[in-house]
Order: C-alpha cells, then structure tokens, then sequence
C-alpha cells in the first residue's frame, strides 16, 4: 500500500467527530500470491540484484505516483510540542490479510516512511525586478524604489544576491533600509490558514537623504541552520537520521485543486525602510 496523508495535529485527536487526518492518495497492490509471473515483468537494476541474492521469496513491485501529488511537507515542532506534527507524508506499508480491503494488524504489517521531493524547473532567463514610486506630502517629487533578483530559482544553501536601486527625489530622509526572505506557508486542506516566516533578514543602518540617491547590492542566507528554534517554518520532510532544509517552493501543475496539496508554500523578499522629515 502506497499512501499520501495530510495530518493536522496529533494522531489522536478528534474534535466533534472530525478527525485531523486525511488520506491524500491511497493504492494497494497485491504482491503475493502474484497476480503476474514475476519472470514476465519488468524489473529495475536493483530489483534484479535483489531476486538473485534472496531467491524465489522475493517478489518485487512498484508504484505510478500521480502528477497532483504535493511533495513531503513538514511544520516545525516547538521544543515542547509532541506526538505527531502538521505534515504531509508518505509511507509504504506491506501487510498480510484475507483481503486487500480488511482492517490491518499492526503485528502483521511493516511501515516505511518515504519522501516525496521535485526536480526545480528549468532555469529562466528572466531575472524578477519590482519597483514602485512613493509621493509624499508636502513634497514635490516623488521616491523611487527597485528592487532586483540575478535569477528567479535558488538552491537550497545558496545565498541570494538583491540588488536595491533607490532614488530619493523627494523632501524626505530615508533611513533603516532592511531586507528579509519570508516564507509564506498555507495550510489548504482545513483551514486555509496563512503563515508568514521572516527566514533571512538584514537590518542595516544605510540612509538615503533627500535629494541623493543608493544603488547597492545585499546578501541574504536563508537557511534552516539559522532557523532551528523556529516553530511552524515548513521543512522538507525529514526522515529518520537524516537532517532537511526549508521547505521548496510548491510547484503547483494547470487545473489541479488546491485542496489536494495540503500545504503550499513559497518565498518572497521584502524590502522596508522609514522615511523620516
């Protein structure tokens, strides 16, 4: 059995009849006795290393993951949270039964977490630019502020370059220019709630005063190392003895519903500044 669950909370709880759980995607094969001779099918380089080494008690199988399927998702835990988190998870579970449709038991099945992960797309020649303009009281020109990125698509671990580009025309002095990467998670499924996490930020004391003008470039880290007490950020999902990353972006694929991702999550980078005078 091959599933995909979407849990928000702990696995007990039950508010009103409404558990905090729902099955995704859910698939059950049988793999003995076989349906197919196993001599006919076609096998993986390592499903073909493992029937020579464990002989006929081996019987191999696989699994078609659908293209809506959202990937491994996990929201970090407090220090003092416990039992199961928000997540969207993934196991395959083999069991034993009169039929594929009967309750199982847990002392005749064996669980395996997996982890659903997705290739970035193809890098694009399009290098995200935002730019606004801000007219003040009392004076006669306005400010203008840009704000660039070298490429749209950044691994995880890799700084990201901005470059900021402002030109005060106006009667006002600006000060306190600071930048942030924020993660926006949003928990579909339930609630639609919306999480907004600063994950990298730089707070800088450069000023611009009237009538100059700052073209400079500033450089971000978010990364999970520096985030680790933070509770709620989206996370990769994690499995046993293995350290993750913030959460990648949700990718989400024409005419698929939202409800079936569970959480989605992307990132933008803000820029703030007072303007003072």
């Amino acid at each position: 059995m091959l599933s995909c669950t979407f849990r928000y909370g702990r696995q007990d709880m039950d508010v009103m009849g409404v558990a905090f759980r729902r099955d995704l995607f859910l698939v059950t094969r049988q793999v003995y006795p076989e349906l197919q001779d196993k001599d006919t099918l076609t096998h993986t380089k390592i499903q073909k290393k493992l029937l020579q080494k464990l002989g006929d008690n081996a019987f191999p199988f696989f699994f078609e993951f659908p293209d809506n399927l959202p990937c491994s998702v996990t929201l970090q835990p407090g220090p003092l949270d416990v039992g199961k988190k928000c997540a969207v998870e993934f196991e395959v579970k083999a069991f034993c039964g009169e039929n594929r449709d009967e309750k199982i038991n847990k002392q005749s099945s064996v669980r395996l977490s997996i982890r659903k992960i997705q290739f970035s797309p193809a890098l694009s020649d399009v290098a995200p630019v935002a730019e606004t303009t801000f007219e003040f009281l009392m004076s006669e020109n306005p400010l203008h502020v840009k704000m660039s990125l070298p490429k749209e698509t950044f691994y995880h671990g890799e700084p990201v370059k901005v470059n900021v580009d402002i030109t005060n025309s106006s009667s006002r002095n600006i000060k306190d220019i600071s930048l942030s990467v924020e993660q926006v998670t949003n928990v579909v499924l339930y609630s639609n709630d919306k999480y907004v996490k600063s994950v990298a930020i730089e707070e800088t004391e450069d000023t611009v005063p009237a009538g100059t003008s700052l073209r400079t470039d500033y450089t971000l880290f978010p990364v999970l190392a520096y985030n680790r007490e933070r509770r709620g950020l989206a996370l990769d999902g994690r499995l046993k003895h293995e350290d993750t990353n913030l959460a990648s972006s949700s990718i989400v694929k024409q005419d698929v519903l939202m409800d079936v991702q569970g959480i989605l999550v992307s990132y933008k980078v803000v820029l703030r500044m007072i303007a003072c005078g």
